[in-house]
């Protein structure tokens, strides 16, 4: 399903092929990747080409980018993904080019997904997993009415945890 939303300030829409270097070049910012997992070039990639291919199937889950509504400069990029394969359980994420933090966009953009997946899926739930130290996404994600719950395990790395349900 295409996704088109435009707000005074930016635009979220599915990227283009010709955008790949974007998507992978926002990940060699040591400043914006500090809160994500380490990924190959190949993988990011790969994550990229598995955007475009979903946007062919119709689904109403993926990975789009967010771009400057004034001068078209790439923001970032938000997602929406089943979560742990668990029907009915979808997660929410997103990363900024760090320019971009503390502006507001995030909450914007994260009160906007919150209403794509609950419009657009059939989940139940909505979840969002940050690290412990990344107050600034855990602000965003309870400005758009996520609750904090337990914190939880994965990988070695104790996470923060967040919901909401439909």
């Amino acid at each position: 399903m295409p996704l088109f939303i435009q707000t005074p300030r930016f635009v979220i829409r599915d990227f283009k092929p010709e955008e790949q270097d974007l998507f992978v070049d926002i990940f060699d910012d040591e400043r914006v990747i500090t809160h994500l997992p380490k990924r190959t070039r190949k993988e990011l990639i790969s994550l990229f080409q598995s955007a475009l291919t979903e946007y062919a199937s119709g689904s109403p889950l993926g990975r789009w980018g967010i771009f400057n509504n004034g001068d078209g400069d790439f923001i970032g990029f938000c997602l929406l993904r089943l979560y742990d394969n668990q029907p009915g359980k979808v997660e929410l994420g997103y990363v900024l080019h760090q320019r971009y933090w503390g502006k507001g966009i995030a909450s914007d953009m994260a009160q906007i997904m919150v209403a794509q997946a609950f419009m657009h899926t059939d989940a139940n739930e909505l979840v969002a997993v940050t690290t412990l130290d990344n107050i600034g996404s855990q602000r965003v994600l309870i400005k758009a009415g996520m609750t904090r719950m337990d914190n939880f395990v994965r990988d070695g790395e104790k996470l923060a945890f967040f919901r909401m349900e439909r």
